[in-house]
């Protein structure tokens, strides 16, 4: 039947963003999130909240412009240089980042409202299908909402208890 796998991606992308069913959404994991929690640095190493909404800043972007036909102008010369920095200082700035992560949720949403069966089917440049790149994008989003969690749990700024 045409459209069930938009969707079936629409409702993955909702529960990675927003509906909580069964783990806590980006959404979720970013409420109440300010510059210092998001610049803090994990014991031992590792990316920041900053760092990693950064980089799926970098690959929502990505993403929006391949479904929406425009060509994505922004390359990071790695996948290492997605992640950035972010100072514990810089309330403007995350909030600026945290901003853009909210619009990048909104206009994914409305391009997935608009994509259609068929446009899932249609090989990019390099062959590349959205049935095959979507699916694994709201998979990469789902991966690093759950980074986010343990890094505010790591951090307690996680609630010990909450209610889905």
């Amino acid at each position: 039947m045409a459209g069930d796998r938009i969707s079936m991606l629409r409702k993955q992308r909702d529960f990675v963003w927003s509906e909580e069913h069964w783990f806590a959404t980006l959404s979720q994991a970013l409420k109440d999130v300010g510059p210092q929690e998001a610049a803090w640095q994990p014991p031992g190493g590792g990316n920041t909240i900053w760092q990693t909404v950064n980089h799926l800043n970098y690959y929502n972007e990505a993403i929006l412009y391949r479904i929406i036909g425009r060509k994505f102008e922004h390359t990071a010369s790695g996948n290492t240089a997605t992640f950035g920095e972010g100072s514990a200082e810089d309330a403007a700035g995350w909030e600026a980042t945290a901003e853009r992560t909210r619009q990048l949720a909104n206009e994914l949403s409305k391009a997935l409202d608009e994509l259609t069966d068929a446009d899932l089917d249609k090989p990019n440049e390099k062959g590349h299908t959205l049935a095959d790149e979507l699916p694994a994008w709201v998979m990469h989003d789902a991966h690093h909402a759950g980074q986010i969690v343990l890094i505010r749990k790591q951090q307690g700024s996680w609630p010990a208890q909450r209610e889905s």
